[in-house]
């Protein structure tokens, strides 16, 4: 089957910009759409085509469905690549892509939705015999019900929101006392930052370590995963560093959590590229968290030991090719660790955005950055302040490291601060280079830091 002539790319960045270079090695044309403050943008300067879709706020441009799809038509585009963010996970955005005529390059519809409702994909992993933290079989809507179960599971427990992500509509409850006031709190974030106030309850885990399985689904079923990633390091449960494989596991362990990260995919019928996301207590055992219907920001490492390009298989499947790698085919060679590089102040995790001043991007043996910056680029406010991934691949978790740390030495910025010092700081410390660690790596090295004690934060539902 071939492939499009022509892909719009629905987002901004350094995923656009890794997204067009995908494109050219199979010979697609792009499209790039742009906000009136990033006309002079590194992946509008890299398409073939561009348009701009409106003012900066997301909202009136990245966000603007019939802005994004009067640009595919325009220019005719057959598909729309979301990248990650904005309308990735969005199904109407996907719904209408259909209803327009052009193909949405990700999951089906009913994947997005099923998965953008974690109580509801917790309901069909249970059904399917896939492990899920003890808890409420779907939203809690009474406090009745909530208090019974919360007894039932004993405390503490944890409050999560059914459309949640990033941690907001979450509240860790410690007794009885503050459970209807977390819990009222909880709908009301849940309501402001996705429009949908439902609130699932779960048994509180810590500490725990986020492992997450990529795995590729082609229309007819066929599912293989590529393997874990650890994505443990945390801050308020946005993912810092991520790295496959997940270090000081079993070869058994992790035959396990693949398998059951592409029984869960079977168990919603998936398509396209996804993540299946879990949380490990420290007796090991494997517990379902969430479904991730899109490509995530740290793909770059399951790309380095596998040599699969993940970009690339979500467009063939999208043009309605099949599955061509098998389980057997994939090898994983060597280790890599990705740390995300943010236009922040490292000391306060604070938004610095501005203009680059000058640039060195680090390279040589090992090294991959994929970033759109660039030495006279105005890093915008108005859009997520992570401006360069950089990806360190060795023979060994040792040698990733090291490649790492000479990395990060020879990243090179002037005009804005980033959160460079601060990765320079996680990759020296003991615990780190020990591997093995849990999300509260963090709280404690920053404890240590400060000579406080350590307050310990549940990492389990951190996203991307």
């Amino acid at each position: 089957m071939k492939l499009f002539k022509k892909i719009l790319i629905a987002n901004r960045g350094e995923i656009a910009v890794r997204v067009i270079r995908a494109c050219r090695e199979l010979g697609i044309k792009t499209v790039a759409v742009h906000s009136d403050i990033e006309k002079d943008a590194l992946h509008v300067k890299l398409a073939d085509e561009s348009v701009c879709i409106g003012p900066a706020n997301p909202a009136q441009s990245y966000l603007n469905i019939p802005a994004i799809l009067t640009a595919a038509e325009i220019t005719d585009s057959e598909a729309i690549h979301p990248g990650y963010g904005f309308l990735s996970e969005n199904a109407q955005f996907a719904e209408s892509c259909a209803t327009s005529g052009i193909t949405f390059i990700g999951p089906t519809t009913e994947n997005i939705r099923t998965g953008g409702d974690k109580s509801k994909a917790r309901q069909v992993m249970k059904r399917r015999g896939v492990p899920v933290v003890p808890g409420s079989e779907g939203p809690v809507d009474t406090e009745e019900t909530l208090l019974k179960i919360a007894k039932k599971i004993g405390f503490p427990v944890l409050l999560k929101a059914s459309s949640g992500g990033g941690g907001r509509g979450m509240r860790v409850v410690y007794d009885e006392q503050a459970l209807q006031q977390a819990y009222n709190m909880a709908q009301r974030e849940a309501l402001a930052a996705f429009g949908n106030s439902e609130v699932y309850l779960e048994k509180y885990l810590s500490p725990i370590r986020h492992i997450e399985v990529q795995i590729i689904a082609d229309a007819k079923g066929n599912v293989v995963h590529l393997g874990e990633r650890d994505c443990s390091v945390q801050r308020r449960h946005q993912k810092l560093i991520e790295e496959s494989p997940a270090p000081g596991i079993t070869e058994k362990f992790r035959k396990k959590i693949g398998d059951l990260a592409v029984k869960a995919a079977k168990a919603l019928k998936y398509r396209n590229v996804g993540t299946i996301e879990f949380i490990v207590d420290q007796d090991q055992n494997i517990y379902f968290m969430e479904v991730n219907t899109r490509v995530q920001v740290e793909h770059p490492v399951t790309e380095e030991i596998t040599g699969i390009d993940i970009i690339k298989e979500q467009i063939k499947i999208a043009a309605g090719q099949l599955l061509l790698i098998k389980q057997s085919d994939i090898k994983f060679s060597g280790h890599a660790i990705e740390c995300r590089i943010n236009a922040e102040d490292p000391d306060k995790f604070i938004p610095w955005p501005g203009q680059i001043k000058f640039l060195n991007l680090p390279g040589g043996p090992g090294i991959r950055v994929d970033t759109a910056a660039f030495a006279g680029w105005t890093v915008p406010a108005h859009y997520d302040s992570m401006i360069a991934k950089v990806i360190a691949r060795g023979k060994t978790r040792e040698e990733a490291i090291m490649r790492m740390k000479r990395a990060l030495g020879d990243f090179l910025i002037e005009g804005i601060k980033t959160t460079v010092p601060f990765h320079k700081k996680v990759l020296n410390h003991p615990d780190f280079i020990k591997g093995g660690f849990n999300t509260d790596f963090l709280e404690k090295m920053t404890a240590q830091e400060s000579g406080a004690g350590t307050a310990v934060e549940n990492g389990s539902d951190a996203e991307a």
